[in-house]
């Protein structure tokens, strides 16, 4: 088929180059997709997008009149493409239902280390000769409560991790993992889980039922000093909720991959320009806060099998006209 790649990088070149075995015309755009650059898809069977293009009814709209059957998301959340839209237009979607949840689940447990541990301010430190402890004292991860919001494959694999520290752990997510229980997780309500748990950790995907999950009322029924993980969707955040969370102390360590207004920011090298954020750029002031650029998927095993994934998607849709990992409108 031929494909127009959009959010092109080094890394997806490579990888996506090196998996297409079935030998499909991939053509690599830089730009993200969206009203201005959909011009660019004219003509291509698929669009292969990924969690910053705009999949919205109007371009998806557009995108079927130029000749697009299909979107081929090389990710696992789908909340940016209009879902009834493509159906309306005969678009099929598919996605990388799982890759590596490994990658993100090692990732979150990673932030939780750094900012107890506070690795990063003392990095810095013993580069200018610092070397004093004062600032940087911890806790130990054993026997402190871990809250899980979400269970599917990150989440049972942050909650093997953090068993193996000798954390409690608890959990909320209407579809309950029987993973999750072998281990002993124990399945509560979320009100249950904020109330109770030392760290809190979000690994499900953005819907309009959780959009903003942690808001004024829900940071309200954490414990004072709760460490806040996110790396699955910035959406799930009120963002100045949790400003206002950690200027009041009750949020005590903030650690975010994702970002709710990412879209222009993340992906992207900045460095010599003025992030116009001021929501972003506040959170960069605090020393409890660290965020990092939607890297939790970054591993290679993870972009290996992100590439086998959407190539075999392509290949499968080519062949049958459907794809086993097609997602539809509920």
């Amino acid at each position: 088929m031929k494909v127009a790649v959009f959010s092109t990088k080094s890394y997806d070149r490579e990888f996506l180059s090196a998996g297409n075995s079935d030998g499909h015309e991939l053509h690599f755009f830089e730009p993200h997709l969206n009203n201005e650059t959909v011009p660019l898809a004219i003509g291509f069977d698929a669009v292969c997008a990924f969690v910053n293009d705009a999949l919205d009814g109007e371009i998806l709209t557009r995108l079927a009149a130029g000749g697009t059957r299909l979107i081929a998301l090389r990710c696992a959340g789908f909340n940016n493409v209009d879902l009834c839209a493509a159906e309306r237009q005969n678009i099929t979607v598919t996605r990388v239902p799982a890759y590596s949840p490994h990658a993100v689940a090692e990732h979150a447990v990673g932030m939780m280390l750094t900012l107890n541990r506070k690795f990063h301010r003392a990095f810095n430190r013993i580069r200018e000769g610092n070397f004093s402890l004062d600032g940087l004292l911890g806790f130990d991860f054993f026997g402190k409560t871990a809250g899980l919001i979400g269970t599917g494959k990150i989440g049972a694999v942050v909650a093997r991790i953090l068993k193996g520290f000798g954390c409690e752990v608890l959990a909320f997510d209407p579809f309950e993992n029987a993973e999750c229980r072998e281990l002993g997780v124990r399945y509560v309500s979320l009100e249950e889980l904020l109330a109770a748990s030392d760290i809190i950790t979000l690994h499900c995907p953005l819907t309009a039922e959780n959009r903003h999950i942690v808001n004024p009322a829900s940071i309200a029924k954490m414990r004072d000093g709760v460490m806040l993980i996110n790396t699955s969707r910035g959406g799930l955040i009120d963002t100045l909720a949790v400003i206002d969370g950690l200027k009041s102390g009750r949020i005590g360590y903030l650690g975010l991959d994702v970002y709710e207004e990412e879209t222009e920011m993340f992906f992207e090298d900045l460095s010599n320009f003025i992030i116009r954020d001021d929501v972003f750029t506040r959170l960069l002031t605090f020393p409890n806060v660290i965020i990092t650029g939607h890297q939790a998927f970054f591993t290679r095993n993870a972009l290996e099998k992100i590439s086998a994934t959407t190539l075999q998607n392509i290949s499968e849709f080519e062949r049958t006209g459907r794809c086993s990992n097609a997602v539809r409108a509920a």
